[in-house]
């Protein structure tokens, strides 16, 4: 297990052109599971690789409780790492795949033995351990490349890089389940590279997102989803994303066309100017009757517990998740309403205040 601190590490492919990875400091406490989050380019592999000592950062230093490891490689690291695409020896069988990373440190053969069942039974590859890998279906072949990286007990980290993209979909879900259980009970600290936004609200203790090679937020998953820090947290974060549409703010009142829809909280300074009103669809109501926003039902999603409900107007396009009980139909109109608690103002792409609703009590 080891505290993994960075100290304004960043990387440029080009010799200081661009930066791939813009400088970062941050420290990840010992026994964490984190996910680095975002779309691809944004500079996480690159991240987990200098973690590893795959690549070594343009500036900056890596420390592993808090001894220097910059320039060390990867094994004199005694890091795991699980790659997105399978790496495995087709010479050997599942079970000497597994056992490989073991027995090239000279682990006693019972234990070797033992540990391969477990992380078989884990992995529910138990009755393909004697088959060769190249026999196998590729999302197969990938729980066999996660195992060997799972197999060892003594490293202080295990490093994972979109190590779920080609498994089945439903075991996915059993998978992720089964790894939380195993970080609960072992406390590795683990790093976990992801574009699944689900993959990483479930699995981690914290999730760093990234975007265009920086950092835009930290947190927890309640702290991304609740309390976003930035316009790309509140779009990528959800299943839809927030919604935004363009204000004005003058002596504090906030504007939408013509409507106002309320004032600055008091606890925000804000000057006069543009700003983008950001709202998540779960805490967006939408009433036939009352003011503010009028909108047009496009049309209703019913998705079993709720239902999602998409809207037009003159000011942009909103999606509401509403309660099954809601009956709204296409074609009708209504007026917006807004979570008092939870709607965000917006400035350069960064939170700048939050919004007193106009008539919420």
């Amino acid at each position: 297990m080891a505290e993994i601190r960075l100290e304004n590490v960043g990387h440029s492919y080009d010799g200081g052109a661009t930066f791939a990875l813009n400088p970062i400091s941050l420290t990840w406490k010992d026994g964490n599971a984190v996910a680095l989050l975002g779309p691809s380019g944004c500079g996480k592999t690159t991240l987990l690789n200098i973690i590893s000592g795959l690549l070594t950062p343009s500036v900056g230093r890596v420390y592993f409780d808090g001894v220097d490891v910059t320039d060390l490689d990867t094994a004199k690291r005694n890091v795991a790492q699980v790659f997105q695409f399978p790496v495995l020896y087709d010479t050997m069988t599942v079970r000497e795949n597994l056992a490989f990373p073991l027995k090239n440190r000279g682990v006693a053969k019972d234990v070797i033995a033992t540990r391969v069942d477990e992380i078989a039974e884990l992995l529910n590859i138990t009755k393909y351990l004697d088959i060769r890998p190249l026999k196998l279906r590729s999302d197969l072949q990938q729980l066999v490349s996660l195992g060997r990286g799972l197999v060892r007990n003594d490293v202080p980290a295990i490093l994972f890089d979109e190590p779920l993209t080609v498994i089945d979909q439903n075991f996915k879900w059993t998978l992720r389940g089964r790894l939380k259980e195993m970080h609960n009970s072992t406390r590795h600290t683990l790093v976990y590279v992801t574009h699944d936004q689900t993959e990483a609200l479930t699995f981690a203790d914290e999730v760093l997102v990234l975007n265009q090679g920086s950092v835009v937020q930290s947190g927890t998953a309640s702290e991304l989803f609740l309390s976003p820090q930035d316009e790309f947290v509140g779009f990528f974060i959800g299943s839809p994303g927030m919604n935004f549409l363009d204000g004005k703010v003058f002596d504090g009142a906030i504007t939408v066309g013509s409507t106002q829809i309320g004032t600055v909280d008091g606890s925000s300074k804000l000057d006069n100017g543009n700003v983008r009103i950001g709202i998540r669809p779960e805490f967006l109501s939408l009433n036939t009757s009352g003011s503010g926003i009028s909108v047009k039902i496009n049309r209703v999603e019913h998705r079993g517990g709720y239902k999602m409900v998409h809207a037009d107007a003159k000011e942009g396009k909103f999606v509401a998740k509403l309660g099954t009980e809601s009956t709204l139909a296409a074609g009708q109109s209504a007026h917006l309403e807004f979570d008092a608690q939870r709607t965000f103002l917006f400035r350069n792409s960064k939170v700048c205040g939050t919004v007193n609703i106009k008539g919420a009590k």
